[in-house]
């Protein structure tokens, strides 16, 4: 399927499996969210809100919580004090590499060169 299948017939974008695409991985944080957690598997949620930085901890919680609800992020809790939770990428969500991979492509050609 590509996008040549749908010109002139899209009445709404989320009817689209580019709009479904975006839904699962669109808004601020959800491809940073992934793109660390393809670097650094397994990741621990204190270590991912050190990584971002910027990010609260309320809105890191629910984009981890919507990635896990999509099937894109893969949460292990170990029953011990303190609590001990890892976060990793699920089979679909490895599916996606190649397109970040031709995204970080795109921004090595792209990106302004500092002289």
């Amino acid at each position: 399927m590509s996008m040549a299948e749908f010109k002139g017939k899209v009445k709404n974008i989320q009817d689209t499996p580019f709009g479904y695409t975006l839904s699962v991985i669109g808004g601020k944080w959800k491809m940073v969210i992934l793109y660390l957690l393809a670097e650094n598997p397994p990741v621990r949620f204190n270590d991912l809100k050190r990584q971002i930085g910027v990010i609260t901890y309320k809105t890191l919680s629910t984009q981890l919580k919507e990635l896990e609800a999509d099937g894109m992020v893969q949460r292990t809790e170990y029953p011990q004090i303190p609590p001990k939770v890892e976060y990793r990428l699920t089979k679909k969500a490895e599916q996606l590499m190649p397109l970040m991979e031709g995204m970080c492509d795109w921004g090595m050609e792209h990106q302004p060169k500092e002289d």
